[in-house]
This record gives structure tokens, C-alpha cells and sequence, in this order.
């Protein structure tokens, strides 16, 4: 199977927010935006307990929403700023429909949709 027909996707992300790009055609044709992902966050809460149990429930909520923006992944490169990222990663392998999927990340500033692009163009080509 060559590279061209891999499900190959890119995530840059931040703890807050998310772009995802893939191919056009899913396994084929020039990388696109797919789509963007926002984590609100936990909203103020006087007991540490249940804040922090409501921010492990929305980091989880906003990792579901990520993944069902890549269906049948073969192929991600995650990247961004902060840990996140190995969050993610591990997220994938820990699901058994994205277990397979071969990741790897890399760390790196905001971007702009078409640099996003541009990056998983040169990492996947």
C-alpha cells in the first residue's frame, strides 16, 4: 500500500483548541482542512475535586469530537504546543478503532489554516 492511499491525517492542537486536516478525497488528492475543534474548558467551580473531574470529562469529550473528524485512520501526525498532544496520542492508541494507527507528533506555534496544510503536505510527502 503506498503512502498516496493511506488515511492519512494532521492535528494541530492546543488544550483548547483543534484543526484538523486530511486528504480531500479521504485516502487521496491534495491535504485539506477539515475541520476545527474548540474545548470551552471547565466553567469556575468552588470544589477542586469536581473541577478537575469535569476538565478530564471535557478533554475527553473534545478528543471524540477530534477523532470523528478522521474516520478509519491509518496514518496521523498530531502537533502543537504543550502536552496535549501525548494526551491525544494516547487517547488513540487507548480506542480500539484508532489502536492501529500508526502517530507521531511534533511540537510547534499557532497555525494558520494553509500552513497546517503545507506542513502535513511536506511530512506526508
Amino acid at each position: 500500500m503506498s503512502g498516496k492511499n493511506k488515511k492519512q491525517f494532521g492535528v494541530w492542537m492546543d488544550s483548547h483548541h483543534a484543526t484538523i486536516a486530511g486528504r480531500e478525497n479521504v485516502d487521496e488528492g491534495d491535504f485539506v482542512v477539515l475541520g476545527h475543534v474548540k474545548n470551552a474548558g471547565p466553567s469556575s467551580n468552588s470544589n477542586e475535586h469536581a473541577s478537575n473531574n469535569q476538565e478530564i470529562a471535557l478533554t475527553q469529550k473534545f478528543f471524540k469530537e477530534i477523532a470523528a473528524n478522521m474516520p478509519n485512520i491509518d496514518e496521523v501526525h498530531v502537533t502543537g504546543t504543550g502536552q496535549i498532544q501525548e494526551q491525544f496520542i494516547k487517547f488513540l492508541a487507548d480506542t480500539p478503532q484508532y489502536k492501529n494507527a500508526v502517530s507521531s507528533e511534533s511540537t510547534s506555534n499557532k497555525m494558520e489554516d494553509e500552513q497546517l496544510i503545507a506542513f502535513m503536505e511536506a511530512h506526508f510527502n
